[in-house]
């Protein structure tokens, strides 16, 4: 009775499938955009201003961001996915706390990032791939990024929340403004005033920090769970649950962190044995991610967007809605994957261009990142959208080993193993072969789980009818 009637007061249980996709999803996609064009915006001013040894200082420091994300994402995805679930189980008060719990955890780990950050940035910046030509650019790029690593955080996290608890249009309202604070100071503080990497970076941090402000706005205005002052106590039962239905999403960035790492240093090792030198792959790569991330956000707002319909309904015994919604985010993602590859195969020069001038080698080198190691990313989302779906039906296990197979289990391997006998190009191809071989890998457990999940539906049809 007592889900029947959270299941009356919450669409998530009885709105059609494709009108909560779009509702969830477009803001959350939109947000997601917004976030990832801190980087890039940053990356073409710099890249106008300081050519393309600004740009393969950023793609040294990325790493650092990368793993602040995935923080976030382990409690901010984790804290979203107990707080779905626990109201499709009736349950406010548990979801409450597992939100405020979530949040505490947030700000204090903001907090220790950052000073542990500073403390060992000398060491870990050649480790992340830097070169003696961009040494100096990366460091004074990413001491300043440090400091807006505890407000990322926090306002990643809670915009996780917000649509966990059907606020999507705010999530992606302050997503917003704060990455518009960041477009407009860029230009300022490289070319008015002159500033370089420190005022890419300053831009940066100030509008992470508006966005964490007007995040802070939501909290009182919850409608599904009362948060309250006690409600911010960490509870350590409740973390920890968080944590693993976050984890799958973590790991996901922890392994791209592992990936961003081995990779620029494999360029770096690599490119000065061929024609192109150490810092062209460098630079010419990080511009290929930095633009595979707008795709990227597409997909990870996409699988956002469908938690809390999918974690709502598997707590509510929903499964059909389930199977349903998991389906829809599948053809739709394939959809808008397929146009962006054709993008990047029809017009990778003026793509790459947008980021700055460089030599023939440059042009040459990023045109081959675009077409080829991206190759695959018209169905890649297929990956991406099932290790959330398990995540959100609280199976994270499943979740983390979709996560780790195509960056750590089949990439890595095929990323140290290509270049022995190809060179260079050896290594660019690694990455279509590793997408390939992880998207089939979801497609047989999404397979197997929609058969344990109907023979569910029959015991609980079973049960039914023999009362």
């Amino acid at each position: 009775m007592e889900n029947a009637a959270v299941q009356q007061v919450n669409p998530l249980g009885t709105e059609k499938i494709s009108k909560l996709l779009i509702k969830f999803s477009v803001p959350s996609i939109v947000a997601m955009l917004v976030s990832s064009l801190y980087n890039i915006v940053d990356q073409i001013f710099i890249g106008q201003g300081l050519g393309y040894l600004g740009n393969a200082a950023t793609t040294v420091s990325f790493p650092l961001s990368t793993l602040c994300l995935a923080i976030a994402l382990l409690l901010g995805v984790g804290a979203a996915s107990c707080y779905s679930l626990q109201l499709g189980e009736g349950k406010p008060e548990l979801a409450a706390q597992s939100a405020g719990s979530a949040m505490s955890a947030m700000f204090l780990a903001g907090v220790i990032y950052f000073v542990v950050g500073e403390l060992m940035l000398t060491s870990v910046l050649p480790l992340f791939g830097a070169t003696p030509e961009n040494y100096a650019y990366a460091l004074e790029y990413s001491r300043i990024i440090l400091i807006g690593m505890p407000f990322l955080i926090v306002g990643n996290g809670i915009s996780q929340l917000c649509r966990a608890d059907g606020s999507p249009s705010f999530s992606m309202f302050f997503m917003v403004v704060g990455a518009i604070v960041n477009c407009i100071l860029d230009p300022i503080f490289i070319f008015v005033f002159h500033w370089g990497m420190s005022g890419a970076a300053w831009a940066t941090i100030i509008g992470q920090i508006v966005t964490f402000l007007l995040a802070l706005l939501y909290i009182p205005r919850f409608k599904h769970a009362k948060i309250t002052k006690e409600s911010f106590k960490i509870r350590w039962s409740a973390l920890k649950k968080c944590c693993e239905l976050g984890m799958s999403s973590s790991l996901n960035q922890a392994a791209i962190l592992i990936v961003q790492i081995c990779i620029n240093n494999l360029f770096k090792y690599y490119g000065a044995a061929s024609v192109y030198g150490a810092n062209i792959p460098i630079a010419a790569s990080g511009v290929a991610f930095k633009l595979n991330g707008l795709y990227v956000s597409i997909m990870v707002g996409l699988a956002q967007g469908m938690q809390p319909i999918i974690g709502f309904n598997y707590g509510a015994q929903q499964y059909k809605r389930v199977r349903k919604c998991l389906l829809t985010a599948m053809a739709t993602i394939v959809v808008l994957g397929s146009m962006v590859e054709l993008l990047f195969q029809l017009c990778p020069t003026q793509l790459i261009l947008l980021f700055g001038n460089g030599d023939e080698m440059y042009l040459r080198f990023g045109v081959m990142m675009l077409r080829v190691y991206l190759m695959m990313i018209g169905v890649q989302g297929i990956w991406a959208l099932s290790s959330n779906y398990f995540a959100a039906i609280g199976q994270p296990l499943k979740g983390v080993f979709l996560s780790l197979s195509r960056s750590i289990i089949y990439f890595l391997p095929l990323a140290f193993t290509f270049p022995m006998i190809w060179g260079i190009e050896g290594l660019v191809c690694a990455q279509p072969v590793a997408d390939f071989l992880s998207v089939l890998t979801a497609i047989i457990m999404v397979a197997i789980s929609f058969k344990a999940m109907k023979k569910l539906e029959e015991n609980k049809a079973h049960i039914e009818n023999a009362a």
